[in-house]
């Protein structure tokens, strides 16, 4: 076997954005995550509920503001082939 080729292997710092940090080893000396355990809501039991409703109710409100600019578009653009 060749020697020297592996990496070095050394204590690790896993930080999470929650600020739990996790003492572990690896090859890289530290890491950081978006969501680990201690946040995670399918390990927790805590669910954040989305507003579906609200979603819905933006979404149609954009809806409403786009066909009303397209009506005023189509509105201009007939008005001009009337001159």
């Amino acid at each position: 076997m060749r020697a020297d080729i592996h990496p070095k292997y050394m204590d690790a710092e896993i930080r999470c954005a929650c600020g739990n940090v996790i003492q572990t080893k690896s090859t890289r000396p530290s890491m950081l995550l978006g969501i680990c355990n201690a946040c995670h809501p399918f390990y927790t039991g805590t669910q954040k509920f989305v507003d579906t409703a609200g979603r819905v109710d933006k979404f149609q409100q954009r809806m409403v503001k786009t066909q009303a600019a397209q009506a005023a578009v189509a509105d201009a653009a007939a008005k001009k082939k009337k001159k």
